[in-house]
């Protein structure tokens, strides 16, 4: 499929089905990073225009993959844990008001928020366990509701909201909305101006197949230069070269979340991993993806006492797929898989496969087959 054994040569026997947790670089991630690293061993910064020509490429590939109006909406940030602490501690909050967040939300989404308790801010958790998890959340906001904060993908279930939904609610409710896009982002298609989203963000290294330490903040244009900044350096200003200037301001771009030097190394490999991506096509790569997911659904589903914990319904899942096998303990589950090569996590209340777009048949089949063989033997 698209010449990809080429782009993911992994280890003789290694079943990576953990694409939710940290991914596997791309060959051509793995070159741009060894390029980049000789360039510098051999000539120092001689070129640093270049590598800047590789960050702009960087910030335009995020700006279409996240259907972004410009680049300038834009910031290239350590994780997603600095972007939603960019909007908690950006926002003017009043003592009463209300941050609405699911009960299944990832720590990221939901120790950011609690923290803000000293300011008088409540954090409603909202349960998405009925069968309308959309209006429930919707339901929940009242007239102290300041903002709704959820991931687009529950991290542990794998539940996929319907995220224009929500965003509309917001819209019409006067509820700001933010959206955890972490596993979402390099898997489906997402569009902050079809979901009227406020804020998005995510990090490079799992569905973007990137490295850790870099990752994308999009802040809706209107909202920019609200966010108060807690962070200041010479990167983040409006004049950012012209380093004798006295008086200063912040950049009006998304750079002023961005206060000093740029994650260069790792915009090499995430520029890399993300052209593979745009070449595939995120239609393409949706695709590719559900049905390896649904394959794993299928021979779960055949397996004697295996229990799914995800929805079945295509539409309400991305990548994750959890499950609980019977007379095994996770926790012994989850170790003997990693014996055998099966990379996976153990989330929730079962453990997690998270396959991608390119993961081959026989990793697959060869996994179905461990797990009938422990399940019966």
């Amino acid at each position: 499929m698209y010449g990809l054994p080429d782009e993911f040569p992994q280890a003789p026997g290694l079943r990576y089905l953990n694409h939710a947790a940290v991914a596997p670089w791309p060959r051509r991630a793995a070159d741009a990073v060894t390029a980049f690293a000789r360039e510098n061993a051999f000539s120092g910064a001689r070129d640093y225009p270049h590598w800047l020509g590789t960050e702009r490429r960087l910030r335009e590939r995020l700006q279409r993959l996240l259907n972004a109006p410009a680049s300038d909406d834009i910031a290239l940030v350590k994780n997603t844990s600095e972007a939603l602490s960019f909007v908690a501690f950006g926002l003017d909050w009043r003592a009463g008001d209300q941050v609405l967040i699911s009960d299944e939300e990832f720590p990221s989404n939901r120790i950011v928020w609690e923290a803000l308790s000293r300011f008088g801010v409540e954090v409603l958790q909202v349960s998405l366990q009925g069968s309308d998890p959309e209006g429930a959340l919707l339901a929940a906001c009242g007239p102290r509701t300041r903002l709704l904060s959820i991931s687009a993908v529950q991290y542990a279930s794998g539940l996929r909201l319907d995220l224009a939904r929500l965003g509309l609610g917001c819209r019409q409710r006067g509820v700001l909305f933010c959206i955890d896009a972490i596993q979402q982002l390099g898997a489906l298609p997402f569009d902050v101006q079809a979901y009227a989203c406020d804020f998005a963000m995510a990090d490079g290294h799992k569905w973007l197949l990137g490295p850790e330490g870099l990752g994308v903040f999009y802040c809706r244009s209107a909202l920019r230069e609200q966010l108060k900044l807690h962070e200041y350096g010479w990167h983040m200003l409006e004049h950012a070269g012209d380093y004798q200037r006295q008086d200063w301001q912040p950049a009006h771009s998304g750079r002023r979340f961005e206060c000093g030097s740029p994650n260069m190394l790792g915009a090499m490999a995430l520029e890399a991993s993300l052209s593979l991506l745009e070449e595939v096509g995120m239609e393409q790569v949706a695709k590719a993806l559900g049905e390896r997911v649904q394959w794993l659904q299928d021979g779960l589903q055949r397996l004697p006492g295996c229990r799914l914990h995800s929805p079945l319904p295509p539409e309400r899942r991305a990548g994750i797929l959890s499950f609980s096998l019977a007379g095994w303990d996770n926790q012994a589950l989850h170790r003997r898989l990693l014996d055998e090569q099966v990379i996976c996590a153990q989330r929730g209340n079962g453990i997690r496969f998270s396959p991608h777009f390119y993961t081959p048949a026989a990793v697959i089949e060869e996994t179905l087959a461990l797990l009938h063989q422990l399940g019966t033997g």
